[in-house]
């Protein structure tokens, strides 16, 4: 976006006097003691408190990874369900990843997404900890918890561990770059929650049950939550990319995004806890087979809605540049390996 410039500075361009000095006038670069002391003073606060958050979420990172950690050492087969539980939405992940036709997104951006993601889920955890209680108990109470505060909240701490680092790099150059790094940071957000539940659901388990069988059930059970994650967060990135190159709209396109991540995964937690019981009085299932039943068609449905944005994208893309340059290669079909 080009700077804004005082009208003296537009005047003197205009008359031919553009070596004219307009500092302190309309224009302004660090020079003297004062200007110097200031430039470095903001930018140390300015880092400075970047710093202190990181640091803020590493401890509350580090503080929630105890008890799965310790578990691990204990026992660590455990380890291999932490790394299943994960692996539905790394796929996805990595399929949104391959869709981006335009160019391969570096390797250190996104695992500092995907670190960054992590970090920031536990803000997350800490505000439905706090205000969970404000809500009461009783449907009423959880459905406005889930849409009020779980998905807005975990929404938007996936997104800012986006916003922070790879949306100002000169890698992020294309719309489909947000959904490729919300896609990352959704997945970030499942590997840590994935681990905080399945530590405490079997640190709280009976002596006397099974291991094997209580974090299989508890790891096949976040492995379906996972994906949701990953498409949400892709959604919501999908459409800070588009702000980032419509500056004019940038807070409501941003704000769009949220809401509509934010709608979907609230939708999510408030259906995932009554769908089966409903789904099992009209089908002869049992309520297991149709809450996996229920998970899949909602991210199938919410995913399509996802792959809808990324494939036209795609055909937008592969039609614009179609022949220019002496590219004239014929349009690829939908998905087909881009050419990197």
């Amino acid at each position: 976006m080009e700077r804004r410039r005082d009208p003296v500075e537009r005047a003197a361009e205009r008359s031919g006097d553009g070596s004219r000095d307009l500092y302190d006038v309309s224009t302004w670069e660090p020079r003297s003691i004062p200007d110097l002391f200031a430039y470095t003073l903001y930018n140390a606060v300015s880092y400075g408190f970047r710093a202190i958050v990181l640091l803020i979420a590493l401890a509350i990172t580090l503080s929630l990874l105890v008890s799965p950690a310790a578990l691990v050492l204990e026992d660590p087969y455990l380890a291999g369900f932490f790394a299943l539980s994960v692996v539905p939405a790394g796929l996805l992940a990595a399929y949104i990843w391959y869709a981006d036709i335009t160019t391969s997104e570096p390797l250190r951006l996104v695992v500092v997404t995907f670190l960054l993601a992590i970090l920031f889920a536990t803000f997350a955890a800490v505000v439905n900890s706090v205000t969970r209680p404000l809500f009461g108990v009783g449907f009423l109470g959880s459905l406005l918890f889930f849409y009020l505060i779980v998905g807005p909240i975990e929404e938007s701490v996936k997104l800012l561990a986006v916003q922070v680092f790879a949306y100002r790099s000169d890698s992020f150059d294309a719309v489909i770059d947000g959904a490729v790094y919300g896609a990352v940071a959704g997945l970030g957000f499942a590997a840590i929650e994935n681990a905080i539940y399945i530590g405490r659901v079997v640190g709280e388990a009976d002596p006397e049950a099974g291991l094997l069988t209580t974090a299989g059930g508890i790891a096949t059970v976040r492995a379906l939550a996972g994906p949701g994650h990953v498409i949400y967060s892709a959604i919501a990135g999908y459409y800070l990319g588009l702000a980032k190159f419509n500056r004019e709209y940038a807070g409501p396109i941003v704000l769009k995004g949220l809401l509509v991540a934010a709608f979907v995964h609230g939708t999510y937690n408030v259906t995932v806890g009554i769908a089966p019981e409903i789904i099992t009085s009209f089908l002869p299932i049992g309520t297991g087979l149709a809450f996996v039943g229920y998970v899949i068609v909602y991210d199938l449905a919410i995913g399509y809605y996802l792959y809808r944005k990324i494939a036209r994208y795609r055909r937008t893309y592969q039609s614009v540049t179609n022949g220019v340059d002496g590219d004239s290669r014929p349009e690829l079909t939908e998905f087909e390996p881009p050419q990197r």
